[in-house]
């Protein structure tokens, strides 16, 4: 156990595509107490995985943080948006969980779209337009694809349900990580009757949504080193729980750099975006938190870096070089079949120029979908938050300094996901808002960039290649 803790110790777990990362923090202070890591293993084209070693994961992350773990009151768990874990009537995993990440519903993802109403219709209804991501458009794909384990599935989870169903023995989500399953409808803030219906979905397969504040149950098992009785809370999605991490408040933007990219800001008006750039979801609070989602991020640079033989930081400027990095489909803007472009070449490109289209290419994904995802609660001199693995990478920051004009904030906080869990479960715990919970605990301290001149010739570049590369993206 490392520093000691002046209240009532919490466990924020974020469980992710790649890892599974625990923090114990002291609840009043937000000090770090213990931390633990465990891998994931996923299948060799990175889209599902055995949500079984998620659990063991969890148990091995605890165990790393040794006695601490042992004295904590409260947990919550954040995890992967959209994954479709797919149970039996003895509660056993049917298949491998299909992820956040896996594209091929996109047939089936049309297909809904066109069958109830059209792109407009769903985002009035339930917030989002369902694109290949969703965890409907993927159960579609599984009753197509594998009617034998979909006829046998009595239970469909989340990857955060997954997990809080087996510490507690109850099947219990929220709205914020709901709210990303094309099933739950944000302007009834309920499962929609018709869409499962249409689906082949019945409601009872589905956990039960927490009221805001409530928690899920208490931990029942004995698998891990956690204390029977401890309270769990409603747990979220990765995003959401990051939300909570930063102690976001109402127009602050988000721009996050991990293997996929997300721009999202807190808003307290519900989204309903029908070009479908803008994922309407809820936030784990009450208000709502408007979402885009790039795939190709950081994974894709370090690609482009690692075959033209740079470290990532290896950039040059200059050129007239242009890269939409793609490399696996695309989500934001939709394009599921396209695989990278690169436009402009000269004689005179050097690979560093090439390596810093490729960032240019990224991040422009990112900032074109920003301006659809704030509203009029967001002030164009906000900082911008930048947070992930990228948020680390000189080369990052600068080019999201040159493309957006906007000042940018680095907090220090690295395990946000798991640290807005812990906030769930402190506020469970002490009763309090769990955003103003992560405000107290000072989240956002870290580096701050003043805004730079905005590189509109460099923004041309990119708007017109993407415009005009149009039949080559769609695959």
């Amino acid at each position: 156990m490392g520093a000691q803790s002046a209240g009532p110790l919490v466990v924020g777990v974020d469980s992710s595509t790649q890892s599974t990362k625990t923090l114990v923090v002291d609840a009043e202070t937000g000090v770090v107490i213990a931390r633990g890591q465990a891998p994931h293993s996923v299948s060799s084209d990175g889209k599902e995985s055995d949500p079984e070693q998620w659990w063991r994961a969890l148990g091995e992350a605890l165990r790393q943080c040794g006695s601490a773990a042992r004295q904590v009151s409260a947990l919550s768990v954040g995890g992967q948006q959209h994954g479709l874990v797919a149970l039996g009537a003895a509660g056993e995993v049917l298949r491998p969980a299909l992820l956040w990440n896996d594209v091929r519903a996109a047939p089936q993802s049309e297909r809904l779209i066109e069958e109830l109403g059209g792109a407009k219709a769903w985002a009035d209804r339930v917030g989002s337009v369902p694109r290949s991501a969703f965890t409907v458009a993927k159960w579609a794909w599984l009753r197509e694809n594998e009617p034998a384990a979909a006829a046998a599935t009595t239970a469909v989870r989340l990857p955060h349900d997954y997990l809080t169903q087996r510490l507690t023995g109850q099947s219990v989500t929220d709205r914020g990580d709901a709210s990303g399953t094309g099933w739950w409808a944000s302007s009834t803030e309920s499962y929609d009757a018709e869409i499962l219906e249409h689906v082949g979905l019945a409601p009872e397969a589905l956990p039960r949504v927490a009221l805001l504040g409530e928690a899920a149950g208490t931990v029942r098992t004995d698998e891990l080193p956690l204390p029977h009785g401890a309270l769990v809370a409603a747990g979220t999605g990765d995003n959401m729980a990051a939300a909570l991490g930063l102690g976001l408040r109402p127009g602050q933007p988000v721009l996050s750099l991990g293997t996929s990219g997300t721009v999202y800001a807190v808003s307290t008006r519900r989204p309903t975006d029908p070009t479908g750039v803008v994922a309407g979801f809820a936030d784990a609070r009450g208000d709502w938190l408007p979402l885009a989602c790039t795939l190709n991020c950081t994974l894709a640079v370090d690609r482009v870096a690692a075959l033209l033989g740079l470290d990532r930081e290896g950039v040059e400027p200059g050129g007239s070089a242009v890269m939409l990095p793609f490399l696996d489909g695309e989500r934001t803007p939709n394009l599921p079949h396209a695989s990278g472009l690169v436009h402009g070449l000269r004689h005179n490109t050097t690979a560093g120029q090439l390596l810093q289209a490729a960032y240019d290419g990224a991040v422009f994904a990112l900032l074109q979908a920003l301006d659809r995802v704030l509203d009029g609660d967001a002030a164009a001199d906000t900082p911008l938050l930048l947070i992930g693995g990228g948020a680390r990478g000189r080369a990052w920051r600068e080019t999201v300094r040159r493309l957006s004009g906007r000042p940018v904030l680095v907090p220090e906080a690295q395990e946000l996901v798991a640290l807005g869990a812990a906030a769930q479960a402190a506020g469970l715990l002490l009763g309090e808002d769990p955003a103003a919970v992560a405000r107290r605990w000072g989240t956002t301290r870290g580096a701050e960039y003043e805004a730079r001149e905005r590189d509109g010739a460099a923004w041309d570049r990119l708007a017109s290649t993407l415009a005009d590369g149009g039949a080559l993206l769609r695959g």
